[in-house]
């Protein structure tokens, strides 16, 4: 793989004329002042940023130039994120933080949201007893109690290098000063902006003007009041959000419109640093998000599947391929909607789910001519116990450190709420516990018992920032947003990446297919040929060509130095290094 990651290839070639042909290709990237072919990875030697937006990876470089380490550059990015990415970026969300040092320690901090002390199991639910949406998704009472400001505070006293306060002075600036508006958000405000932003008094005031239109490509949007929440956690650290004024106004805002979150609920909020999941695959180790995400033990678990045929012989995106991949895929969501929920509430089967030897059970079912209907998949009999609108950005910094963090505010603006004069938007989090076992949440993801709605609990994830070693080294960083999607879109570079011997713009850009078990259908993007196609519904799968998947973030890296590539997929993003 290492000695292809800066070549192009004529099958590339094809594959991103291909995209290009279908509109889906952005036009160029840049390399921090040079402008680079987007069939290409960016190169850079000493430091390399992968994020969505471009000024908060800018702003991530800044931070490695001036000696920051990846974690300090990881929090500047986060919190930028949350001025100039608020359909994602945030400090009223949560998320995950994977790192490994340079002295090659693999860890992974846990800032997912909280359900409120006075959440209940049933409270989703309508008259009839049947889930409600609207409640989990645009009501006060969608909101867990944030965990982005504490998990970088975390990270940043265990790891980092630089005081806190300077990280923050970025955002600060954006958010006091005004930024031109991008053309990823002018879209986004135009259509889940007038969904979920101008039924809030508060928000309209900060996304739209006077008149009631949102903010456009271009144009200055400044927020004073989110400056000043930053500057007063800049001065007063994690304890301004979560005892101080802002705690404050989250709380009112909670008590004047039935919402749960109380100042214990954020005064009793703890980030909370855990053990990676990790397997391995063809002398690769793969480490990702443990519980509460179902991110890496299920990318782990579809890895140890494939690890039982060759894939490499029947060729990347191949009927064959893509259907061992899609069987492979049922397995591991029907297990997900069974087993997975917050560890510190349920035992999660963590090495039965990633053993070989179940993995080899569930390879043994697969038929390489005939789809197994999902109708016939339960989840797996085990050996005894031992979310779309998301954002990832990925950091590697020139002393050997490492950082994936995927976090949101889980669908665009999250709530919708802005709390009270804090300039924060709100997450809507809750959707994501299993308001009605056995009914699907937004994603589509069925969910069991295991993450049932529970007060303190932390709701069942897809995030799945990933971290890809060979001999102690690292060689690939990379995460996605996409909420169901997000699992089988990292799994997809990876594969790419080490199987497939793509260079990671290659991986990047190359087509991508998904299957959760139900709805039974493999969902693909554009570029997948018809004769595939026929192929696998000769096989009796479903296939339904769908609007694009994930906005992966990447960075390999090797003896040469570091490459980096910005999902095309997604408006605005970029990959740039020093």
């Amino acid at each position: 793989m290492l000695s292809r990651l800066r070549k192009g290839s004529m099958r590339y070639l094809m594959i991103a004329l291909l995209l290009f042909w279908q509109g889906s290709l952005a036009a160029k990237v840049v390399s921090y002042g040079v402008e680079e072919d987007i069939f290409h990875p960016v190169y850079a030697k000493n430091g390399m940023v992968s994020s969505v937006n471009s000024t908060a990876t800018r702003a991530g470089v800044e931070v490695l130039k001036k000696g920051g380490n990846a974690v300090d550059a990881a929090v500047a990015i986060g919190y930028v994120l949350a001025v100039a990415h608020p359909q994602a970026g945030n400090i009223g969300g949560g998320g995950f933080m994977l790192l490994r040092t340079k002295e090659g320690k693999t860890t992974a901090i846990d800032f997912r949201e909280m359900a409120p002390s006075k959440a209940t199991r049933d409270m989703f639910l309508d008259e009839k007893g049947d889930a409600d949406a609207k409640k989990s998704l645009t009501s006060h009472l969608a909101s867990g109690v944030p965990g982005t400001v504490a998990g970088f505070a975390l990270a940043n006293k265990e790891y980092g290098s630089m005081p806190m306060a300077e990280l923050i002075k970025p955002a600060i600036r954006l958010a006091r000063d005004g930024f031109p508006v991008n053309e990823a958000l002018a879209d986004d405000l135009d259509v889940y902006g007038r969904e979920v932003l101008l039924n809030n008094p508060t928000s309209r005031a900060i996304f739209f003007k006077p008149d009631g239109t949102p903010w456009k490509k271009g144009e200055t949007l400044v927020q004073t009041n989110l400056a000043h929440s930053l500057s007063l956690i800049a001065k007063e650290g994690p304890d301004a959000f979560y005892k101080g004024k802002i705690a404050d106004e989250i709380v009112a805002e909670m008590s004047q419109h039935g919402g749960l979150i109380s100042k214990e609920d954020m005064a009793n909020y703890k980030a909370v640093e855990r053990t990676p999941v990790s397997g391995t695959y063809k002398g690769y180790e793969i480490f990702s998000m443990p519980p509460p995400s179902s991110g890496g033990i299920h990318i782990v678990q579809i890895m140890n599947i494939l690890e039982n045929f060759d894939l490499k012989s029947m060729g990347q995106n191949s009927a064959d391929a893509i259907h061992v991949m899609s069987e492979a895929m049922k397995y591991a969501y029907a297990d997900r909607s069974e087993y997975l929920g917050d560890p510190d509430f349920i035992k999660v089967p963590v090495k039965a789910l990633t053993s070989k030897a179940y993995a080899k059970q569930l390879a043994s079912q697969i038929v390489m001519d005939k789809a197994n209907p999902s109708a016939n998949i339960k989840p797996g009999k085990l050996a005894p116990y031992e979310s779309d609108q998301t954002t990832h950005f990925s950091v590697v910094d020139s002393q050997g450190n490492a950082v994936a963090v995927t976090y949101t505010l889980n669908t665009n603006f999250g709530s919708g709420i802005v709390a009270g004069k804090s300039g924060i938007l709100l997450n809507n989090q809750m959707d994501d516990f299993s308001a009605k076992p056995g009914v699907p949440n937004v994603y589509g993801l069925i969910g069991g018992e295991a993450n049932a709605v529970q007060a303190g609990k932390r709701p069942l994830s897809s995030m799945s920032p990933t971290i890809v070693t060979k001999d102690g080294k690292v060689v690939l960083v990379t995460g996605s947003p996409g909420g169901s999607r997000i699992i089988t879109t990292v799994l997809q570079i990876v594969l790419n990446t080490i199987e497939f011997n793509m260079n990671i713009a290659e991986a990047t850009n190359a087509p991508r297919i998904h299957h959760q078990w139900l709805p039974e259908e493999i969902r693909i993007e554009k570029g997948i040929s018809t004769d595939t196609i026929n192929l696998l519904e000769k096989k009796g799968h479903k296939v339904s060509v769908k609007p694009t998947m994930g906005s992966t973030q990447s960075i390999v890296v090797t003896p040469e130095g570091l490459f980096g590539a910005a999902d095309p997929r997604s408006k605005d993003d970029l990959a740039a290094g020093y």
